[in-house]
């Protein structure tokens, strides 16, 4: 089978995922199709939309909502991915129900590393809980350390982690942020359209682990976001970027970077290069 049909292939089987959703707020309807992404084994992994359930809004954020454990069709590998979201143009954020997936427990996580950006509820006894301010087990921690000083001596060599996961890739790229010499690294507030945010003082990130080039729209929007924030903003897609989507990056200034699967992000255009070289 040539290249070409391999293509066509796995662009029928994406397709077959979409969905129609309407938004309970505003009653507005939308043809969702969810994300793919690359197992280990090279297959596409689509997380199975349910046609039956109804859309969540997402009220609150909580890592465990934000990911789901999805098995690979060809190799039975099961890894964790960004749970299906939808934006609706009336502004509220929908959780796209999917089937026979199941959660992240938080069993899995490292001991007493949840990490949570919001108060929690105790499941025992109802109380508020104050946020754990804890860096989240797949996110390094970047605050500042003891050994921490300001050194006139060049970077060192950047460390990269191999990719197999979507969390590969936004622990990659929080390493790589720190290496540029940002610290306090965290979830963003506010989820992009796809992919995964972080936030660190100064910068906004966007991780795209998807298996699509990263769109105009995708590039805008990180510059909208970081706009507001008075901010600057980074982007890294473990599938490159649409021409446009270089162009519009180029005109605005953002620095674009491709993940490969070694965990080194590569620069693809002038802003990458500028940051590479000069760092926070």
């Amino acid at each position: 089978m040539d290249a070409l049909s391999r293509r066509d292939d796995v662009l029928e089987w994406v397709m077959a995922e979409s969905v129609p959703v309407r938004c309970p707020a505003c009653r507005r309807e939308h043809l969702y199709a969810a994300p793919t992404y690359p197992c280990v084994c090279g297959a596409p992994v689509t997380p199975p939309l349910d046609r039956l359930a109804e859309p969540a809004p997402v009220s609150r954020r909580t890592w465990d909502e934000d990911w789901v454990t999805v098995r690979c069709e060809s190799c039975d590998r099961e890894d964790q991915w960004p749970a299906p979201e939808l934006g609706c143009s009336c502004g509220t954020a929908l959780r796209i129900p999917v089937r026979g997936v199941r959660r992240p427990q938080r069993a899995q996580l490292a001991p007493g590393a949840v990490g949570e950006a919001n108060h929690d509820t105790d499941e025992d006894t109802g109380a508020a809980t104050a946020p754990d301010t804890r860096p989240h087990p797949d996110i390094p921690d970047t605050r500042p350390q003891p050994s921490d000083v300001t050194s006139l001596e060049p970077r060192p060599a950047f460390q990269p982690v191999t990719i197999r996961t979507a969390r590969d890739a936004v622990t990659a790229a929080a390493l790589y942020l720190r290496w540029l010499g940002y610290r306090d690294i965290r979830r963003a507030d506010q989820r992009p359209p796809s992919g995964i945010g972080l936030a660190a003082r100064g910068i906004l990130a966007q991780v795209d682990p998807t298996v699509r080039p990263a769109s105009l729209r995708d590039v805008e929007c990180l510059w909208l976001t970081a706009m507001s924030e008075s901010a600057g903003c980074v982007y890294f897609s473990l599938s490159g970027f649409a021409d446009d989507a270089r162009a519009r990056a180029d005109s605005l200034g953002v620095p674009l970077f491709v993940l490969d699967l070694t965990g080194t992000p590569q620069p693809v255009n002038s802003p990458a290069d500028e940051l590479m070289a000069d760092g926070a």
